[in-house]
């Protein structure tokens, strides 16, 4: 898994927003790409 896949994933609706964060709790993405993929600041 890496930033395109998740990205992909979000962008179709196969991903929700906590899982995007979880992989930013695992290392797979930074804090800055979790916000291009969400579109909204990290909290």
């Amino acid at each position: 898994m890496n930033f395109d896949m998740i990205k992909w994933n979000y962008d179709r609706g196969l991903w929700n927003k906590q899982m995007v964060r979880m992989a930013v709790d695992k290392g797979i993405i930074t804090e800055n790409e979790y916000e291009e993929i969400i579109r909204a600041t990290y909290q």
